[in-house]
């Protein structure tokens, strides 16, 4: 595992956390948020664990976790771990578990491949880690509008993402057995810029750089929402993409 001095300082845990809290607040005071990714990714790994007939008999999920997934991990008198802001690049308290899932979170994590490590120790032997988060093919109209709002002078509004073809390695040398990587596309279709804003707000979505780029101006936020607007179907709305990246795999029945 790399060990802290080298990993690159990318993103800022304490800012990973209050976006995870941020979110959830949103969620509870407002009935209409959006939930479109969290819902895909919980309903996902139920899908994933009847396809495999995995029933664990102690879970841990890390990050948000939908009421189905919850009531599903429960079945005959499961034992099921919550915690929304634990942080995956640390060593995982409470295992061994049967499954270790971790619904978005990995998306701002300098130390992934030490997270996917720590994630393999947390399972007993046999056990199934799943980990789905937003992946580097998401956001480009975002990422269009953020360039014109900038001109010629470009700042990191949007941190950088995994790419998916990237995530094969980082399983092999995370010890993972049978580990398995794939994606599929969500296509939202928007409005607004400020109702996307909004949607990945209420997600915790949001940015976690250690250094992010200054708030932008009214003006250059106006030339975002018109360069959104310019990417519009003929109906008026933009079809926005998320990349929804899914590790799967397990720890060896020798336990290693």
């Amino acid at each position: 595992m790399n060990s802290a001095a080298s990993v690159p300082r990318i993103f800022a845990e304490p800012r990973r956390v209050n976006r995870t809290l941020r979110s959830e607040r949103r969620r509870r005071q407002g009935p209409d948020a959006a939930r479109f990714i969290i819902d895909d990714i919980c309903d996902d790994i139920i899908e994933r664990l009847a396809f495999v007939r995995h029933t664990p008999g102690r879970s841990l999920v890390i990050g948000a976790c939908s009421a189905e997934l919850a009531a599903f991990l429960r079945l005959s008198d499961g034992f099921l771990h919550a915690d929304h802001t634990a942080d995956p690049a640390q060593p995982i308290a409470g295992g061994p578990y049967d499954l270790a899932a971790i619904v978005g979170q990995l998306d701002a994590v300098n130390d992934l491949p030490g997270a996917l490590i720590h994630l393999r120790y947390a399972l007993a032997p046999g056990g199934l880690a799943i980990a789905s988060f937003v992946g580097g093919a998401s956001l480009p109209r975002l990422r269009a509008a953020m360039l014109a709002a900038d001109g010629e002078r470009p700042a990191a509004r949007i941190h950088p993402m995994v790419d998916h073809r990237a995530a094969p390695q980082l399983l092999q040398r995370a010890g993972w057995k049978d580990p398995v990587v794939d994606t599929h596309r969500l296509t939202v279709r928007y409005s607004s810029l400020d109702r996307l804003v909004n949607d990945l707000r209420d997600q915790g979505l949001t940015g976690a750089l250690a250094d992010p780029a200054p708030p932008l101006g009214k003006a250059a936020l106006e030339r975002a929402r018109a360069a959104f607007l310019a990417l519009a179907d003929d109906d008026g709305k933009v079809s926005e993409t998320f990349e929804i990246i899914t590790l799967t795999g397990r720890r060896s029945l020798a336990g290693r």
